[in-house]
């Protein structure tokens, strides 16, 4: 997203707040809303179920798992070969969309 409908988007985000918090959310503002939030959710999960199946390769191919591959990784005792870095970066991309998700789902995200 670029910085100028990130922007926008906020804005519009801000309108919506105050609407709510006024009580003057129509109910079809409110169906659309959950309907976004819902596909939100679905999509999260769907690149979640993506990502996880891609560390369970590594996990199997290294026969270790994710967790204790990303202690080693932070504490720097792995190399940098490539495959490492990717990952990492998938690690660091499931604990992200699982905070999203919990965000989403009304739990309160790490």
């Amino acid at each position: 997203m670029t910085i100028s409908s990130q922007a926008q988007t906020e804005q519009a985000l801000k309108k919506l707040s105050r609407l709510a918090r006024n009580g003057q959310v129509s109910d079809s503002l409110a169906r659309n809303i959950q309907k976004l939030l819902g596909n939100e959710i679905n999509q999260l999960v769907l690149d979640l179920a993506a990502t996880e199946k891609d560390l369970a390769a590594f996990e199997q191919e290294y026969n270790l798992s994710t967790t204790e591959f990303f202690k080693r990784w932070q504490a720097g005792q792995t190399d940098d070969r490539m495959d490492y870095v990717e990952w990492a970066s998938l690690a660091q991309m499931a604990d992200n969309l699982h905070q999203r998700l919990d965000l989403l789902r009304g739990g309160t995200p790490k």
